[in-house]
Order: structure tokens, then sequence, then C-alpha cells
């Protein structure tokens, strides 16, 4: 963040500087106005807040006008037509003495000039003591030092708000594709153009990023964010030596953020999972969870989703299974496809009964397939659990119901 700096406030005993009483304030004529406007910077270079920016017609003895100093250092304000002395005064400046001052300032009726106070000119500068001089010139380091560290934060603000609206089109790519190529499409077009979108999104990412680690090689975030990027492109090797770094850096810090640790395990979770190595994806979900608990529930549910989408039913069923613990209550919607995903797992070792036609079941099986169906009675997938309980006989308990007006 850039400092505020205040140390030339106490600079007031420096050659030149006035101690005389100052009069009040006379009533300004009220014709022949003109407007002053400008800013007040200190001797760094910054602008300085706060304070009295005054005119006067006899060198600052007695002060004419004042216009207050805002904290952006700025002031303005309307003065009789004639030739002054700007002086400016710190909200702690002694009575009777001044920060600084410039002669000959000119206020011309009708018109607005422009007149700053800018200490940091060598005039002003060449009053300071050396011990002053040397205090500033370290200020000035240290505000250079901060100031190049403000604009790289913002750079990488700005990267990071790309990136997120990446990760929005990525979400978004199956509907962005049937828009693009119309209602006549063919699944495997749009299927097509969806691949597209989102090998765009994800190079864009692991662009943006990688350049940004480079800038900034400290910051976990931009490694996990690079790490998403690579693992959508299926650069697997190289998003978990990402995600590792992400979580060497976080875990050395004062303050870990459990949140960056889950995403970073939670990641690597994936990758295993789509690569066949199980007991690695259940060890980096299982910490991803334990990591970050406010998202245990989104690790858990998304670990049991990918099995599903691999096609391991057993690691599926597992994995489902911690997900449903999550919910104390079992009311939670959003774990219905939990259910469903359990279900699908269990059915796999499904058989026939050869006198009823009906299927049977496994245990857990049925009451898997009606727990979804009372979370998301017009799900997804309602219409094809509710055929698989009839199929076996079981009565459904929870039928869905056609939206209203249809």
């Amino acid at each position: 963040m850039k400092r505020t700096f205040s140390l030339w406030l106490g600079l007031t005993t420096m050659a030149g500087l006035l101690a005389l009483p100052l009069a009040p304030a006379q009533a300004p004529a009220p014709e022949k106005m003109g407007k002053i406007h400008g800013r007040v910077l200190n001797p760094t270079g910054q602008p300085q807040g706060g304070g009295t920016v005054s005119l006067s017609t006899d060198g600052g003895a007695t002060l004419k006008y004042s216009f207050p100093v805002q904290s952006t250092g700025d002031f303005s304000g309307e003065a009789q037509q004639g030739t002054y002395t700007l002086v400016y005064r710190a909200p702690d400046t002694p009575a009777g003495k001044m920060v600084d001052s410039i002669r000959g300032v000119k206020i011309i009726a009708g018109q607005d000039i422009e007149q700053n106070d800018d200490m940091s000119r060598q005039e002003f500068i060449d009053q300071m003591s050396p011990e002053e001089k040397k205090q500033l010139e370290q200020l000035r380091k240290e505000n250079s030092e901060a100031l190049k560290a403000n604009a790289l934060i913002n750079q990488l603000n700005a990267d990071l708000k790309v990136v997120t609206q990446d990760k929005k089109d990525i979400d978004a790519s199956s509907a962005t594709a049937a828009q693009q190529l119309g209602a006549n499409a063919s699944k495997s077009d749009i299927a097509a153009k969806t691949e597209e979108i989102k090998t765009a999104k994800y190079t864009d990412i692991e662009s943006l990023m990688t350049k940004d680690t480079g800038l900034k090689p400290d910051e976990s975030l931009l490694w996990n964010n690079l790490a998403f990027g690579q693992a959508g492109l299926k650069k697997y090797d190289d998003a978990i030596t990402s995600f590792k770094k992400a979580l060497d850096l976080e875990t050395a810090s004062k303050k870990p953020r459990g949140a960056v640790i889950g995403q970073a395990q939670a990641g690597m979770g994936e990758i295993y999972a789509r690569t066949g190595k199980i007991q690695e994806a259940n060890t980096a979900f299982d910490a991803a969870a334990k990591a970050d608990p406010p998202n245990a529930e989104l690790y858990l549910r998304n670990q049991a989703i990918i099995f599903f989408q691999q096609g391991d039913s057993a690691a599926q069923v597992a994995a489902a299974d911690d997900a449903i613990k999550t919910d104390t209550n079992q009311s939670d919607p959003n774990l219905a496809i939990v259910y469903y995903v359990k279900g699908q797992g269990l059915i796999a070792n499904a058989t026939v009964d050869p006198k009823t036609n009906h299927i049977l079941l496994p245990p857990d099986c049925a009451a898997a397939y009606q727990k979804y169906l009372e979370l998301a009675p017009n799900g997804q997938f309602a219409t094809e659990v509710e055929g698989i309980l009839q199929q076996a006989g079981e009565k459904v308990a929870v039928s869905s119901k056609p939206p209203k007006g249809k």
C-alpha cells in the first residue's frame, strides 16, 4: 500500500519560516473576483491532504483568504483580483508559522488559475538540514518501492479478474456453443464447439498465470490458478507441480489460508481421480475437506461426481457416502446429485428376478434413489430414477411434478 508520510510536517524551523502573529482575515471585495485551484504535494512528491492554503498580501503576516485542503491534496477557492503570497499550513502547524509559501501568485478577475504547492521542488529541499534531507531520501526510496508494489498488485488483480471471467465462460461453454451454432446444430458439433471454447479459455488462464507467477512467485493463489489452466489443458504433470508449489507456499506462510490449501488439494484430487490413482485422489480430497471445512461438502461432492464421470462404481459410492456424512440433517438439496451418484454406483451390481422380471436392487440403492427424489423431485434425473424404482417394483415415495403452466 502507498504510504502517507508526515515527517516533513515538522520542518517548521528551517530558514524562511515566519513567526509573525496572524491577523484576522479581511472580508473580500465583491467585485473583480477570480478563482484559484491546485494541489499540495509533500516533499516525496505525493499528495498531502489536510490543512489550509491561504492567500496573503503581506508575505504571510495576514491571511486574507483561506481554503481547506482535501484528502487528495486538492484545494480551490475564490479571491479578489490581485497578487498574493500562497501559504500552506498543516493541521498541526504552530500559530504564527507556515510550512511553505509561494510568492507572486496572481488572481485574475473572471479566470480560474491553477497554482500547485509542490514541496518536492529544489527551492524547498534546499532549506532542509542534512539530516532532514537524508530522511527524505529514505522516504522517497520507500515510497518508490511501495508504488512499484502497488502497480504490480493492480496488474495481478486485473489478471485475476480476467481469470474469474474465463472460469465463468468455461462453465457456460456448452450453452454458449449451442447458442452460437443454432437450433439445427448436431450434438457432435456442439460438443466440438464447447471443447474449442474451453480450450481457448484454459489457454488464456495458463498464459496469464505463467506470466504472473514469474512476476510474483511467492503468491500461492496464482499457482493455484495456473494449475487450474494446466489441468484443463490436460497438462496433468505440470498442474500437479503447480498445485504442490501453491501448497508449499501456503503451508509455510504465517497465516495459511484454508481455502487456498483446499483448492490445491482438491485440484490434485481431481487429476488423480481422472488418471486412475484412486488412493491418491481420496487422500487429496480428504485433505481438502480437512483444510477448508466450510467447503468440505463441495469438495466431497465433486469427488463423487468425478469418479462417476470416470465410471468407477466402487470409488463413486465411497465418495458419495463421505459427502453424505457432511449433511447431518440429510436435507441439503445440493447433495441430491450425490444420492443419484450413489444409486448409479450401486445399481451396477443389480440383477433381474427371472420370475417377475423386476430389477433386484442391491442394499441401499433404492434408498439412495428415493432420497434423490425427495431432495430434487423435479431434478434432471428424476424421470430416470422413477423408472428404475418402478422396474424394481419399488413404490415411489416422491413423484416428480411437471412445472406449473405445462
